[in-house]
Parts: structure tokens; sequence; C-alpha cells
């Protein structure tokens, strides 16, 4: 074994004598120009039962982020092994409830000094973060500025005394042990990276005299609006006003929330949350058999997600839109390789460009999207249960049984008898085993059957005219784009937006007893008119976001 490697394991004995973090128990789970002022709602609850804070892990794209935030766009940031796992929809309240694995440990140790080392050796880099000259002997004031500096960013925080000594303990024995000043800096900054308080968020509050809540402290509230609304660690601004106090008043921290929304930052942290909620990443990755479908080329996936996102984009940031629209609205951002999809002449010769889609391209919202067509479809046909299925769940948030273990799921093939979807799944709606379920999907996933598997549209199914009328919830639509429409006044649709919001801000679910202030923020997100960044706002205002249940 080597001497460096010798040295590594006595350092992780002092990194986990750094002073520990704990937990507490967590529950089981046209438009106003963008610069214009947003209210907020006036009275939002404050006398509710609060869930208690806990711990949450970085997700991988806030761990590469934040590194790259604080070190440098150049770091090469090495692969991990710790993927994110999802929980009520959400990799945002996943993170809080699973912990670390033994090879993800593992794996952050080694990229903990691969960091390290790019740093030391990197003429930038170590420009600008190291001070120091590299000497035999060990620096001992020009590396405790270096770990102070770069650890307060990193862990978001300024390091107390114990832990800045723990660091400076593991670099200068490190530095002795192999004779290099550097080696032992890359000891301590390694202990940076690989630390809990970096690759956790913790989040906890402290007790309120008399209360039966915690209140976040200002730093903590620094890290919440960051990775909120930037998917990354605070900037320099942000902690300074957690030091300066002003995070600790509510006028401080709106100052702060409203400069972190209305920066450009906000729009690609933002697109975190788009992923999350209508699952994009998975519609990147939509794979098509190109026998059936002919358009589908390997650029099919990322270009029908972008597409969603820019609406996204357009909807919140650039006209401040009621949040409706995206199930409505006749906008949309093509490139060539959609407009092909969508058979209607393309608007520029690359990339995306704004357009308003023609009447007759019978395509409007989110529902004539390729990303959400395709990706709730199987490979080689449309799927009238997956469509369904997405509604209910992603855009209405409502709840779908299981099918018994032993159901027959298959659909005929086509026939003579039954050539359109709407005959073969005939059986599922009328099968007393089946329809439990089905009636809740199949109605609703045969509205977009003018749809094929990729997003084409069509009027016949195997030769025969397609029927795409039927009923959500009472309410009848015929086609596609009124269903569109009775998606967007379904009243779970605006508070399903609430509701996923609110978990993807504060990394879990809610608590029956927080029913009031997520019915608040409900009504003020309508009285609004809909608009996302006001509801942001409120959000960050509220109870739910500033404070934790729990006195200890």
């Amino acid at each position: 074994m080597s001497s460096r490697n010798t040295w590594k394991i006595g350092a992780v004995a002092l990194w986990l004598a750094l002073p520990a973090c704990s937990q507490t128990e967590e529950p089981a789970a046209e438009a106003p120009p963008e610069e214009q002022t947003i209210d907020i709602a006036e009275d939002l609850p404050l006398d509710i039962a609060l869930g208690n804070a806990g711990l949450k892990k970085l997700t991988r794209s806030q761990y590469v982020n934040s590194l790259r935030d604080v070190i440098g766009e150049e770091l090469e940031v090495p692969p991990t092994g710790e993927p994110d796992t999802e929980s009520g929809g959400l990799v945002a309240v996943g993170v809080a409830l699973t912990p670390y694995s033994a090879l993800g440990v593992e794996t952050f140790e080694s990229a903990a000094f691969a960091i390290a080392e790019q740093i030391i050796t990197g003429e930038e880099l170590r420009a600008q973060h190291v001070p120091c000259d590299n000497e035999e002997s060990f620096q001992k004031e020009c590396a405790q500025t270096t770990l102070e500096t770069m650890g307060a960013k990193l862990w978001r925080r300024p390091l107390i005394a114990e832990e800045v000594t723990a660091l400076l303990t593991v670099a200068e024995a490190a530095s002795e042990a192999l004779g290099d000043h550097d080696q032992g800096l890359v000891f301590g900054l390694a202990g940076l990276f690989q630390s809990p308080y970096f690759l956790y968020r913790v989040e906890l509050g402290e007790p309120v005299e008399g209360e039966d809540f915690r209140a976040f402290t200002g730093y903590e509230l620094a890290s919440r609006l960051s990775y909120f609304l930037w998917n990354t660690t605070p900037d320099d601004t942000l902690l300074a006003a957690a030091k300066d106090g002003l995070l600790d008043t509510e006028d401080g921290l709106m100052a702060q929330a409203e400069r972190l929304l209305n920066a450009p930052r906000a729009r690609e942290g933002f697109e975190r949350f788009y992923d999350e909620y209508l699952k994009l990443e998975e519609a990147e990755g939509v794979s098509k058999d190109p026998l059936v479908y002919e358009n589908y080329t390997e650029e099919y996936g990322p270009s029908a997600a972008r597409e969603t996102r820019l609406l996204l984009d357009y909807l919140i940031f650039d006209g401040d839109r009621d949040f409706r629209e995206l199930m409505t609205t006749r906008t949309t951002h093509l490139n060539p390789l959609l407009a092909s999809l969508y058979d209607l002449p393309s608007p520029s010769l690359d990339g995306f460009t704004r357009i308003n889609l023609p009447v007759e391209s019978n395509r409007a919202g989110l529902l004539g999207h390729a990303s959400f067509l395709a990706q709730h479809s199987h490979q080689v046909s449309t799927s009238v249960t997956r469509r369904g299925e997405a509604v209910r769940k992603i855009l209405l948030c409502q709840s779908i049984p299981s099918p018994p273990v032993d159901v027959d799921t298959s659909i005929p093939e086509p026939s003579g008898e039954a050539p359109t979807m709407r005959d073969r799944v005939a059986e599922h709606l009328q099968n007393p085993s089946c329809a439990g379920c089905h009636m809740l999907t199949d109605p609703i996933g045969l509205g977009l059957e003018n749809y094929n598997g990729v997003g084409q549209f069509r009027i016949l199914d195997n030769g025969a005219l397609i029927d795409p009328s039927g009923d959500l919830d009472n309410v009848e639509f015929d086609g596609p784009i009124a269903l569109g429409r009775a998606i967007a006044n379904h009243p779970d649709f605006s508070s399903c937006l609430v509701r996923t919001l609110t978990r993807y801000a504060r990394g879990r679910l809610e608590l029956g007893t927080e029913k009031p202030a997520m019915t608040a923020l409900e009504e003020g997100f309508a009285e609004s008119g809909y608009r996302v960044k006001a509801l942001i706002l409120d959000l960050i205002r509220s109870p739910l976001f500033r404070r934790a249940g729990g006195t200890q």
C-alpha cells in the first residue's frame, strides 16, 4: 500500500471526528412584462402543525453545479456511483429519504481527491483558490485561508474553529508524512468535498423559545432558496445577506428571492423542476422503432424535450402568463426536425424558433407535444392507458389503483372487426376486473388517439376513422384540443402544480396538518391569475418554506 493511501485511511478517521450534523425524524411519506412587480398574498396561515426537517442529499445535478460554481466551470467533475432516487414522483423528495450507499461513499472519496488534485495542479484553478507556493514545509496560515474560504462556499456557511482545526490537522500530518505542502493541502481539500456538510443539505432549523416550531437560520434559508431557484449552491451575495442577518427578516428574504427569481440563472435552474414535473429526461431518452416511425431519429427525444422546456420558460419567465395556458396555447418552439414531424414548414434552417401554430395543425398545448405523446406510448404503438394515466397522475395528482397481479393487460391485435384502438380496448372498459382502473385512464387516452406514437397527427387508425371523444370527470370533450381545455379548467390541475412545486422546494411530501397553508397557496395562485412567479414567492414567504416542526 502506498504512503498516500495509508494517509487516506488515517484522514478518514479524522474527518469523521468533525462535529456531526444531527437529523430530526422525517415523516413518511398577453402578458405583463417580466419586470412587473409581483404581488404576494397577504394572509398565509402561520398557526399550523408543520412536518419535521431532515437532511437531504445533493442530487447529481446539484453536486456538479455546486462544485463548478465554487471552483470553476473548467473543473472536470468525476462520475460518482450514487444514482438519484424518486419518491412521490420526485427526485427532490427521494434524496431526503435515502442515505448514501457504501459504493457511493467510496466514489465520492475518489472524486474528492481527484477534484483536489485538479485545484492544486491546474494553473488557472490554483491561481484562483490557492495563495500558497509549493514548499516542502507546511504553510499553515495559507492552508487555513484556503480551507476556510472554499469551505464556507462549499458548506454554505462559515466553518467553526473545531472544523478548521480538524481539516488542518489532516493536511499538516499528510504534508509532513509525504514531505510536500501541496499534497498535504490535497488531503485538506478532499475533506471539504466528501464532508456530509457538503454532500448533504443540512437544513434543520433552530428551536424558537415558546414556540412549537423550528425556524431555519439565515444560512439554511440561503441554501433552500438557491437550490430551489437555481439548483446550485448560494452565490456570494446570498451568503453575505445571510451573514448580515438580512434573511432573518421577511423583507430581506423576499428581496433575495426576487433577485434570484429575476436573474437569468433561474431559467437554467428551473429546468430541473420542469424535468421532474413532466419527466422530460425520460422523454429525452425515448426509443421508437424506426421501421414503424420513419421520422424517428436519435435527435427526436432531445428535440421533443427541448420544445416543452422552452414553452415552460415562455409561460413562466418571458411572459409571466397564466400557467393553464400550458394545456391550451398555440405558441410553441420548433426546429426543423419537429416541424417536419408536425407536418409544418420549418421556421428556421437550424435551432428552435417560437411560432404560433396554425389552426389546421390540430395541435395545441402540452398534449400536442411530442415529448408527452411519445413518452407515454409504446415503442411501436400508442397507449391510451399510459397517456390517460399520465394525465391523471402527473397533471392532476390523482391516484390510479394498481392492477390485480393476475390480470391480462394485453390488447388484441387490429382486425376487421376491431381496427381502431377504441375498438380494441373496449374489453378493458367492460370487464369488471379491468374497468375500475381503465375507466379512469382509457377515455382520456382515447381522446389523444389522433396522435400516433411519435406525435404525428392522423384521422385514421388502420383505415378506420378515429373517434377522439370522451369525458374527463363529467366534462365532455371531442378531440385533443378540447381535452386540453378540460384539463386546464379542471380544479386539480392548478392545485397539482402547487403541490408538486411545494414538494420540489421542500424535498418532502406535505402532511395533512399542513393543509391550511397549502390551501392558502392554491388560493393565492388563483388570485394572481395563475402566475407561477407569484406562486414561487408566496411559497418562499410561507411557513412551509421558512419553518419546520419540532422543538428539539
